[in-house]
């Protein structure tokens, strides 16, 4: 497994490419208020598998910002257990939405979804071993498995972003989900959303050091959350 880890650091670096529609990180602006709804109602991935998940704003992988914050990982990484097939961890739609984008990353494939409650928000989950039976323009309902982890040659992850006044920002899965999903993580020893969320202020005051998409640091701040 160590050989696999060491796979899995290197390749974080080619991974996961941010949106299109993401300014460059020349130019931050201050982030508007999000509002807070909880419109995750499923987990997207069977987390009794999960070993530990990084926190929103982290220095792990690589710089996924938005339009208003630059050089920090505005994500979650889901790694499973070291004792477990990564390729057999389902992943399921955590809303009940559209399937709005679908293409192939280096490893499996980016599928993007808008949830009918949030029409401005898209759910992105990378690196999926699609089912046959799920396609471009369907409708998913929240828990229906589209798929499962591609394998033990990168994390699972997932992004939550939204379009405001044309301009893309990003939330942590944490602050979307609802209670009912947020109590499957409190059973694992997470006490708060906040938990798994570093705020702007305290990135703002440990930055990290980018080469591009490139973590150069990855700052003093905990980065990962370990599940009980």
């Amino acid at each position: 497994m160590k050989n696999v880890f060491c796979i899995i650091l290197t390749l974080f670096f080619i991974s996961c490419k941010k949106e299109e529609s993401n300014p460059s990180s020349s130019a931050e602006t201050q982030s508007p208020a999000s509002d807070t709804v909880h419109f995750i109602h499923s987990n997207y991935i069977e987390l009794d598998k999960i070993e530990r998940i990084s926190k929103f704003r982290s220095g792990i992988g690589h710089d996924y910002s938005d339009a208003f914050e630059h050089c920090r990982s505005m994500k979650h990484y889901f790694q499973p257990k070291s004792n477990v097939d990564w390729a057999a961890v389902r992943l399921f739609s955590p809303v009940r939405g559209v399937i709005v984008k679908m293409y192939d990353e280096w490893a499996g494939t980016q599928i993007h979804i808008r949830p009918f409650a949030q029409p401005t928000v898209t759910v992105i989950i990378f690196h999926v071993a699609m089912l046959k039976s799920i396609s471009l323009g369907d409708t998913v309902n929240a828990g229906q498995q589209i798929g499962a982890h591609i394998g033990s040659q990168t994390m699972s992850d997932i992004a939550i972003g939204r379009s405001v006044s044309d301009q893309w920002q990003l939330t942590s899965y944490f602050d979307a989900m609802d209670d009912s999903v947020l109590h499957q993580y409190t059973a694992r020893g997470i006490g708060l959303r906040g938990d798994c969320i570093i705020s702007r202020e305290a990135r703002d005051a440990d930055p990290l050091g980018c080469n591009g998409e490139t973590f150069a640091t990855e700052g003093i701040l905990k980065n990962w959350v370990l599940l009980q």
